[in-house]
Order: structure tokens, then C-alpha cells, then sequence
């Protein structure tokens, strides 16, 4: 049995069914007994509304939760507030982002970049949270060029973020050049894998094209070739993940954190193939 430490992902539901899902979803993922659930942040007004409810449930619910909190489009007072409301209800990890503007809003905000909310959120309060932040070990699609990517990076840790979280991958080089490129510049905080199981080549190469997130070719090619074969397409996706993790873990991650999809069943078959979990 591996005891590496895990965290599982979640974005707030949209409908009031979506949410009745999710309740099973994370009654079903939290017997593997998480490090902590973390929540995707809604940039706007009834997607924030149910980040809150997803957050304040699991937290009542006797788990770890994590919020993720992002500033552009936002204002000093209003994350003030929302501050407040996760310190009032015992939250103790926060993952900090810059985020993306609302479509239809063109004012930045007044914190316009991660480090800036990590150096509020220290500011306002002090060492109460666990900061994450985001890294991307293929390097983000808006940076001009991997060496500005990185030192935005280190920028975050500076500001007072306690660790970080990657984009997902399928290249173990990329991360361990990425994780090497950081210790050499000083950056020393647990720089946890993001991982991203599969279970429709269609969506994970059209999320992936848009975020950056490269598949590697020889991937690509055996997936094209099972067309619409699902249940091959889902096996040999968890032998690429499972075989990807093991890997991270005999390299030395520090943890992994699992982009869940609101989904139960891929994340709880990763895990069960390498013996992690309660």
C-alpha cells in the first residue's frame, strides 16, 4: 500500500441535480480518504454562490477543503470578504490563481496577477491558510517564453505560497525538467503532479489543445486507432495514468492531486491499480 499523500478536485455543480451528483461522487471518492478536496472557483456571481455551498458542504462534512480563489475581474474588499467567510468556517488551504476575466467584463481588477493574491492573502492573514498555486511543467500557453513562465512561478513562492499545484501531464520529463529548473533558482516548495484521468480521447485532446497540456504522439496515434471503442480507450487511459504515477512516486512527488471531472469511478480505478487510499 503506497501512503503517498493525495488531493481530489471537484468544479461547483451548475444545477441543483448536478449537486445531488456530486454528494455521491464525493461520498464514493472520500472512503480513499483524501488529503483534502479542492473546488474550483466561479468567476461569476451564481458560480461563485455554488463554489461556496460546494466548500462549506465539504467542510461540514467532516473533510479537508481547499477553495480555490482567483482575482482577476475582482477587488481587495470583495476577497476580503470571501477570506473572511473560509476563516470563519475553519478552512485552512486556499490554492490561488489569477484566473480568467468573465467574458463581457473588461476591468482587470485590482490584483491582476497570482503573486498579488498571495502577498493579500499573507497580508490580511498572515500564516492561517495553506497557499497552493498553479504550475505548469510544459509552461503556461499566455507566457512569452519558459523562462518568464518560471520566474512568474517563483514570483508566487516568494509571495508566501507554501507549495504548488501542476497542470496535468503526460510527459514525466517535462515535470522532472520543470521541478530540476526550480530547485536551481531556489524555488524549494513540494511541487505536486496534477493528474488527469481518461476517459474520452474527443474531450481530454480538445481540453488539452486549449490549455497547453501536450499528448504525446504515440498516445494520440493508439487512441485514433480504438475510434469508438470506449471501454478500450478507458483501459488503456488507466495504464497510461496508473504507469505515469508510479513513476512520479518512485521519482519522489511529493503527492498527486486528481483532476476528478465531478467523476467518481476513473480517479477510485487509478488509485486501486497503485494501492493508494485508505
Amino acid at each position: 500500500m503506497n501512503k503517498i499523500p493525495f488531493s481530489i478536485e471537484f468544479f461547483p455543480p451548475q444545477t441543483t441535480e448536478g449537486a445531488d451528483k456530486l454528494r455521491v461522487v464525493r461520498q464514493k471518492l472520500a472512503v480513499l480518504k483524501p488529503e483534502f478536496f479542492s473546488v474550483t472557483f466561479g468567476a461569476g456571481g451564481t458560480t461563485q454562490e455554488r463554489t461556496f455551498e460546494t466548500v462549506f458542504e465539504i467542510q461540514n462534512e467532516g473533510h479537508q477543503a481547499a477553495p480555490h480563489l482567483s482575482c482577476i475581474g475582482s477587488t481587495r474588499p470583495h476577497i476580503r470578504d470571501i477570506l473572511q467567510r473560509y476563516k470563519d468556517a475553519g478552512i485552512r488551504r486556499i490554492v490561488a490563481l489569477r484566473g480568467d476575466l468573465p467574458s463581457g467584463v473588461g476591468y482587470p481588477g485590482e490584483l491582476r496577477y497570482a503573486n498579488e493574491l498571495v502577498e493579500f492573502i499573507r497580508l490580511e492573514t498572515g500564516d492561517h491558510f495553506h497557499i497552493e498555486v498553479a504550475a505548469y511543467p510544459e509552461y503556461h500557453p499566455q507566457a512569452r517564453n519558459p523562462r518568464d513562465d518560471l520566474l512568474a512561478f517563483k514570483r508566487k513562492v516568494d509571495a508566501g505560497a507554501n507549495s504548488a499545484i501542476t497542470q496535468y501531464f503526460y510527459n514525466l520529463d517535462a515535470y522532472l525538467h520543470f521541478c530540476d529548473e526550480c530547485a536551481a533558482i531556489g524555488v524549494n516548495v513540494p511541487i505536486v503532479p496534477g493528474i488527469m484521468p481518461i476517459v474520452s480521447f474527443s474531450k481530454l485532446a480538445r481540453f488539452s489543445d486549449a490549455c497547453g497540456a501536450e499528448i504525446p504522439r504515440w498516445m494520440r496515434r493508439k487512441f485514433e486507432a480504438f475510434g469508438d471503442d470506449s471501454d478500450s480507450i478507458k483501459a488503456f487511459g488507466l495504464d497510461v495514468v496508473s504507469e505515469l504515477c508510479a513513476k512520479l512516486i518512485a521519482a519522489g512527488a511529493p503527492g498527486l492531486h486528481f483532476y476528478s471531472m465531478n467523476q467518481a469511478a476513473p480517479t477510485i480505478a487509478v488509485c486501486e491499480r497503485l494501492g493508494i487510499g485508505a
